[in-house]
């Protein structure tokens, strides 16, 4: 079992810059990948980006890709998104997720993950 954690999320208006910080916990020994998903209001949840236990490989939502980066420290068991040139239809609750590394890390395009947070809010005025 691996419990995540997110924080960082606020209210920012469009142009800024913020970081969201995933920390996971629990039998995070054997690895596993971790994704960050968002459910914009009134929406159903998408899939922003992944990255591997390695941190050597990454998806992206062709929505996110070029203004957003997801990155990892391992010693730290702490995954980030880096979310830069906020748009107004960012705005979402964003959630944090880890899978097991026996999963492809494609799986995490269909939301096929193993563990969730219970999620940050951002909000991003126009």
């Amino acid at each position: 079992q691996v419990q995540v954690v997110e924080s960082g999320g606020g209210l920012v208006q469009a142009g800024d810059s913020l970081r969201l910080s995933c920390v996971a916990s629990g039998r995070t020994g054997s690895g596993y990948h971790i994704g960050w998903f968002r459910q914009p209001p009134g929406k159903e949840r998408e899939f922003v980006a992944t990255i591997n236990w390695s941190g050597d490989s990454t998806i992206y939502a062709n929505s996110v890709k070029g203004r957003f980066t997801i990155s990892r420290d391992n010693a730290k068991n702490t995954a980030y998104l880096q979310m830069d040139s906020l748009k107004s239809g960012d705005t979402a609750v964003y959630y944090c997720a880890a899978s097991g590394t026996m999963r492809p890390l494609e799986a995490a395009r269909v939301g096929l993950m193993d563990y969730w947070g219970q999620g940050t809010l951002v909000t991003v005025s126009s």
